[in-house]
């Protein structure tokens, strides 16, 4: 199998970076991989944390720690003080590249060293935390923590490539990193490829490169010899654009920065040019899903998630055109099997949850690893029809229990979203000592005169009276991360104290 230098040697004498510099790119790349080798006399490849900004660097940053084998953590340059605790915490680095440590020629990889940068990061960069580190009853009280790391690295990096960990659960409070390899990535890579019968990916990117679907497609690209576009979302939207041929490109996005860009007739023509508009990140509703198909859209929504390396179920743009709302089929890397509670597979058409087996899954949660990875049993409900698409019902640990019946939100969202009466929605279950859990709408009206009162009469004529919502807060916006993805927990603080405000 290739290796990360060899795919740069491949892209030398191509401008493969449209609108960066990719000579600077390769330079970068193989000066930082020079220092890392440097270190790596001295044992243990040294545990790096990756939060560069500017993509030129992050993606050289990337390569040369996957290729001098040191085990590397994306992180979000814009976390909070909580949240670089926690990372800290975990990780312990050894090296840090970005938030502004380092010069801005060659950073120094040595000159990163140890937890002096750490503590610069939590003291200068962010508000000093409560337990502020590093000092030396808290360097006391991980130490032993950090030699099981070391010895995990150790056995890993004797069985595996390059350790990547990419952050996950960040929307709940609580980051982890899922561990995955460049093998893992490389099976995702293939996957893509062939489910999609192309040898080289054009990518247009305006995700983060810290999170997986960002980072999927660069490595797309990289490997395939195929071009990358790199812009932030708010530029795309302002319509600065670089004048590429979309026809020839992939652009990956959220549901939420689908919508947007529909709202802009000329954006919405741009889209309309791309061989394929993947759609991710977080469930999209049926309202956004008719709008991009009357536009004729090429979309392509997908199943995935940081564990599997971005998506194993696809819609392929012509079935989308052509009236399915599935996720697809499943890519060529990937086994997707429904089973009930107690483990059984089920057939066509029922609903259970859904289990994963693919060479795109990742190790474990850093620092553990999972024992058995044949299967991934996640929380996700769904079905495979008849032809083999994945259909997804719902999330398990979402189910709402209210009055006896079993109620998932995604059925009651959508069913108001098509009221066009409201810009966001979020169904969750608020405790009641009547009815166990109170179905709560948390909304985002369309204008300062929306009625709740004529939501609920249309609802009336389409959902069962228990699936009405019994509580409705209306609210400016709903809390979103960078992917899409609701923040139930904190909608679950909002609601909870709203309603002990209006009983008081």
């Amino acid at each position: 199998m290739e290796q990360p230098l060899d795919y740069l040697k491949n892209c030398v004498q191509n401008d493969w970076l449209i609108g960066c510099n990719s000579h600077q790119f390769q330079e970068l790349t193989q000066e930082l991989y020079l220092e890392l080798k440097q270190l790596l006399a001295g044992g243990t490849p040294p545990k790096i944390i990756l939060a560069e900004r500017e993509p030129v660097r992050f993606l050289a940053s990337f390569i040369a720690a996957c290729a001098a084998n040191c085990p590397v953590f994306l992180c979000n340059p814009d976390w909070g003080k909580q949240e670089w605790q926690q990372v800290f915490d975990l990780v312990q680095p050894d090296i840090i590249w970005g938030l502004g440590i380092g010069d801005q020629g060659s950073r120094g990889a040595e000159g990163q060293r140890g937890r002096g940068a750490e503590e610069r990061i939590l003291n200068s960069q962010l508000p000093t935390p409560h337990s502020a580190l590093p000092c030396t009853d808290a360097i006391n009280r991980v130490s032993q923590h950090s030699l099981v790391q070391t010895r995990l690295i150790a056995s890993l990096s004797t069985q595996h490539s390059a350790l990547i960990m990419i952050p996950t659960g960040g929307s709940s409070g609580q980051i982890k990193f899922a561990i995955q390899t460049w093998e893992t990535l490389m099976a995702s890579v293939r996957g893509f490829t062939e489910y999609f019968q192309i040898k080289q990916v054009n990518s247009f990117c305006v995700l983060p490169l810290y999170h997986v679907s960002g980072l999927m497609q660069f490595m797309r690209s990289f490997t395939t010899g195929g071009q990358l576009v790199i812009l932030p979302f708010k530029t795309v939207e302002s319509g600065q654009i670089y004048n590429i041929n979309p026809s020839e490109f992939f652009i990956s996005l959220v549901p939420t920065q689908l919508q947007r860009l529909l709202q802009n007739p000329q954006l919405t023509e741009w889209l309309t040019q791309f061989t394929t508009v993947l759609l991710g990140g977080a469930p999209a509703w049926h309202e956004l899903l008719e709008k991009a198909r009357f536009h004729r859209i090429r979309l392509a929504p997908t199943y995935g998630m940081t564990e599997t390396a971005s998506q194993i179920a696809t819609l392929k743009p012509d079935d989308f055109l052509n009236g399915k709302i599935n996720s697809g089929q499943i890519l060529p890397h990937a086994q997707i099997k429904i089973c009930d509670r107690q483990g059984k597979v089920l057939n066509s058409n029922q609903t259970g949850n859904i289990t994963i087996e693919t060479k795109s899954l990742a190790l474990g949660y850093y620092p553990q690893t999972w024992s058995d990875r044949n299967y991934f049993q996640v929380d996700d409900l769904g079905f495979l029809d008849e032809q083999g698409y994945l259909n997804i019902v719902g999330r398990s640990s979402e189910k709402i229990i209210t009055g006896g019946e079993n109620i998932y939100p995604a059925e009651i969202e959508a069913a108001i979203r098509e009221t066009q009466m409201i810009a966001d929605i979020c169904v969750i279950g608020v405790s009641d000592k009547y009815w166990g859990q109170a179905l709560t709408a948390l909304y985002v009206p369309t204008n300062f005169n929306t009625s709740t009162i004529e939501i609920q009469a249309i609802l009336k004529g389409k959902l069962s009276k228990f699936k009405i919502p019994k509580h409705w807060i209306s609210l400016p916006t709903l809390p979103r991360n960078s992917q899409g993805k609701i923040n139930r927990q904190q909608l679950q603080q909002i609601a909870t104290e709203f309603l002990l405000s209006t009983n008081d």
